[in-house]
């Protein structure tokens, strides 16, 4: 029942990031036209005539969402045992993305943030830990210690989509007439965080049986040769 259980969730994570990923191609494709009245940046008219802000935006949006598609693969057990080639180039991609492209162009947006000064604390924070944890499950797989390397990748991925968990909060509980759009804004970048890094937890503990267990034990890379 518990294997059953973890693959249930395993399976209602895919969908849901590879739906949202779909639908987050369509948001982006408007970008394309790099019009800056359009989307969010109707909402941020006071940097976009900043060259460098608009070029890490850019370099973020059109980025992020193969960071999304490339970190699905790590839900798959079977995919990762029949395909190891494979899966350490598309682990590659995904960690050079995040390390190379996204983390410095993130922490230039997140100092433009909206939300206040919640916001901008809430998004650098997001990036440190976005670049620890994709950094420490590197360092794990080096030493090769699968579990915490799978541990890790599984909280670096959490961060990872924090931007669909941001979309669905707003979609489903903003409101123009009830509530402050900064304020707001500030703190579902908190709430999208924190939702996902709980999802995480609970993930990881399903796999190691045991709660909040990140290290884990090492294997033996011996036999795995």
């Amino acid at each position: 029942m518990k294997m059953l259980g973890i693959k249930i969730i395993k399976v209602i994570a895919v969908f849901s990031v590879l739906i949202f990923s779909i639908l987050m191609l369509k948001t982006i494709s408007q970008y394309t036209s790099f019009d800056k009245n359009i989307g969010f940046l109707a909402f941020k008219q006071q940097v976009v005539g900043n060259p460098y802000w608009m070029t890490f935006f850019y370099i973020h949006i059109f980025s992020i969402t193969l960071c999304l598609l490339a970190g699905l693969t790590q839900f798959s057990n079977r995919f990762l045992a029949e395909n190891r080639d494979l899966h350490k180039i598309i682990g590659k991609i995904y960690i050079y993305n995040i390390l190379i492209i996204n983390v410095p162009a993130c922490f230039v947006l997140g100092l433009f943030s909206n939300g206040g000064l919640i916001g901008i604390t809430g998004f650098l924070i997001q990036d440190v830990l976005w670049a620890y944890f994709t950094v420490a499950a590197v360092l794990s797989i080096k030493k090769g210690n699968i579990i915490r390397h799978s541990n890790y990748m599984m909280l670096s991925y959490a961060v990872t989509t924090t931007a669909i968990t941001f979309r669905i909060i707003k979609n489903f509980l903003y409101n123009e007439t009830q509530h402050d759009y900064q304020l707001f804004y500030g703190l579902n970048v908190w709430a999208a965080l924190l939702i996902n890094l709980c999802i995480a937890y609970v993930m990881i503990r399903k796999n190691t049986g045991l709660p909040g267990k990140i290290n884990g034990r090492k294997k033996n890379t011996k036999t795995e040769k």
